[in-house]
């Protein structure tokens, strides 16, 4: 390692222990890369160079504050309380059943906004608060909610898909259809958990509604439920392509919300539009950050020495698949999943490549991870988030989240050694 390189290094070490935001944090030991290398292969022109050509040349990039400003559309006033409402009627009556529902809304709202920290921000409250009522435990209400919350960007739509779509010229399209059914899979093993728990610790059967009650509920959420149809099928078909399904998913959301479930006014668009403008100006400067980065690693070979160092340890598939889950569930648990995608991701792919794994696959696999990490004890962020939602101590959260961890790394271990779980929808409908 030369000197250019450990100063890199070092800095970004410093600033990630700093708590300095990630995006300056990468220009930062980038800046300082470049000072102390110099020559024709750095010079520190190259920093501007890679900081605002390639922004203006990734196209699927747009995709990203199109889906942003859709989830903060369903974020927004009556939406999510639809979902929440059918959710309540289609599985609200079982052994558990706020439980159920906990976990059928997240799903639902995935299909929505393709975020964890949207689907716990925006349902969590209301869905532990209901839990509560019918007498679940803090602790338990709080786990499902960020447990569930996980779903959000494994199945379709997905932001970290997007990017890891732009790192590994994956498609976008075959990465969405590629979540839907772990998507699907870590919904039902979080169910038969709930299940399992309802009836140890016998929590209540939920409210049996009516036909027509179930009709209307439906009636009314419709067209939310719509959203994840129009932004699919029209993929799909080849009618538009991924960053247009952006644009489309946006503008039906913001017709919703307007015309249809009246829960947006001036005020609250313009509210809309502002955490829009600020969401996509941080996503902005940790992309942008990330390019320059990202070529100092190429250059210097980093990718190249990382797989050395595993096919050291082992060049068996198998086991360097194994490590490599472990790596990413930690990095998931201690840093922001764009970081974890943007810095970590390019390393890894020169291995994937040479072991013959599947880039689509390995994308699942990946993500699935990265949401796993986000609610994993101690340190998964999205614990936080329902912690302080709720008021509920960490360590009660905590607690109760071990063994929902358990159940979605049972699953991500799934479709890690059975690849046909992710590959068979993209085969079938791309053939």
């Amino acid at each position: 390692m030369n000197l250019p390189l450990i100063i890199f290094l070092i800095a970004f070490i410093i600033t990630f222990l700093l708590r300095i935001p990630i995006g300056f944090g990468m220009l930062m030991s980038s800046i300082f890369y470049f000072v102390f290398a110099g020559g024709p292969a750095a010079p520190v022109s190259m920093m501007a160079t890679q900081f605002l050509s390639q922004m203006n040349v990734k196209f699927v990039l747009i995709a990203v504050p199109l889906f942003i400003f859709a989830a903060k559309i369903m974020n927004t006033g009556e939406i999510t309380d639809m979902i929440f409402r059918f959710a309540n009627t289609l599985v609200g009556r079982w052994k558990g059943g706020m439980g159920h529902v906990n976990v059928v809304a997240s799903l639902i709202f995935s299909g929505m906004t393709g975020s964890a920290i949207a689907d716990a921000s925006g349902l969590g409250l209301m869905e532990i608060e209901a839990m509560r009522k019918h007498g679940y435990d803090d602790g338990f209400s709080c786990a499902i909610t960020a447990a569930s919350a996980t779903i959000g960007p494994v199945f379709p739509p997905s932001i970290p898909m997007v990017f890891y779509a732009l790192l590994s010229g994956s498609s976008v399209g075959a990465l969405f259809l590629g979540g839907m059914v772990p998507g699907v899979l870590l919904a039902v093993a979080l169910m038969v958990y709930v299940a399992f728990i309802a009836k140890k610790r016998n929590y209540p059967v939920g409210e049996r509604y009516p036909i027509r009650v179930f009709m209307i509920q439906s009636f009314k959420a419709l067209p939310a439920l719509f959203t994840p149809i129009i932004l699919l099928g029209g993929i799909y078909t080849g009618i538009v392509t991924p960053t247009e399904a952006g644009a489309l998913a946006g503008a039906w959301a913001l017709l919703i919300g307007i015309f249809v479930y009246r829960a947006i006014g001036w005020k609250k668009m313009m509210v809309v539009f502002i955490d829009t403008a600020k969401a996509t100006g941080v996503v902005s400067i940790i992309v942008a950050a990330s390019f320059s980065f990202s070529y100092i690693v190429s250059i210097e070979h980093i990718p190249q020495m990382f797989s050395s160092l595993l096919l050291s340890i082992t060049e068996n598939k198998y086991m360097l698949l194994l490590i490599v889950n472990i790596l990413f569930l930690i990095l998931g648990m201690f840093m922001d999943v764009m970081t974890v995608t943007l810095v970590f991701i390019p390393m890894v792919l020169p291995l994937i490549n040479l072991l013959g794994i599947d880039l689509v696959h390995f994308g699942v696999v990946v993500v699935l991870n990265m949401m796993i990490g986000l609610s994993t004890p101690p340190l998964g962020g999205l614990l936080f988030i329902v912690s302080g939602l709720s008021k509920t101590p960490l360590h009660v959260v905590i607690k109760e989240s071990l063994p929902m961890t358990t159940v979605m790394i049972g699953v991500l271990f799934l479709i890690t050694y059975v690849p046909e779980l992710v590959l068979f929808l993209p085969r079938i409908i791309g053939s």
